[in-house]
């Protein structure tokens, strides 16, 4: 929606999908750190990487120290190119924002926000997560309302999607559009 109303979005999710390309520095250091098993068809196994991490703190925080720096980088480059390019608001989608303790680095922060309920439900129906999985998932993050307390601005969205775009629209007008 921010995209919509004429922000340059940069995506830490994209830059951690970049983060593990076959042939990449970050490819190699996950398959040194957690080994060949983790690699399937050539490509990292998320989804098994995935399932170690969620479940094993250790080993989170090791993938995260590898990871991390690769996806600061790539938000950097990619920032600065859509400046360079005449971007006159550019967003940078951080899920891990507040646990990271990085909303200091920002002029502002959004946070679009469900209660826990309904995201577990939501990473259950709509994005096929098996319960468990969703659940370590989600226990291995600030809980929401703590975010929801650290955020400048909030998004609720339980509601529809046009009750969501007016949140959204509101939020734009007041504190991200330049003037």
């Amino acid at each position: 929606m921010l995209k919509e109303l004429g922000a340059t979005v940069v995506d830490a999710d994209q830059a951690a999908h970049a983060a593990y390309e076959p042939g990449s520095p970050g490819f190699e250091s996950v398959v040194r750190e957690f080994g060949a098993e983790y690699v399937r068809d050539g490509r990292i196994d998320r989804a098994r990487l995935g399932e170690l991490v969620f479940h094993d703190d250790a080993a989170r925080g090791r993938l995260n120290a590898i990871v991390h720096p690769l996806v600061r980088e790539w938000m950097a480059a990619r920032t600065a190119e859509a400046i360079e390019g005449g971007a006159e608001v550019v967003v940078q989608d951080v899920p891990l924002l507040f646990e990271n303790g990085l909303q200091g680095l920002y002029s502002t922060t959004v946070l679009v926000y469900v209660p826990e309920a309904l995201q577990l439900r939501r990473l259950v129906e709509g994005r096929g997560l098996g319960e468990a999985r969703a659940l370590a998932m989600i226990a291995s993050q600030m809980p929401i309302e703590e975010k929801r307390e650290l955020a400048a601005h909030v998004i609720d969205n339980r509601g529809s999607r046009d009750e969501t775009r007016d949140q959204v629209e509101r939020i734009w007008r007041e504190a991200l559009s330049v003037r």
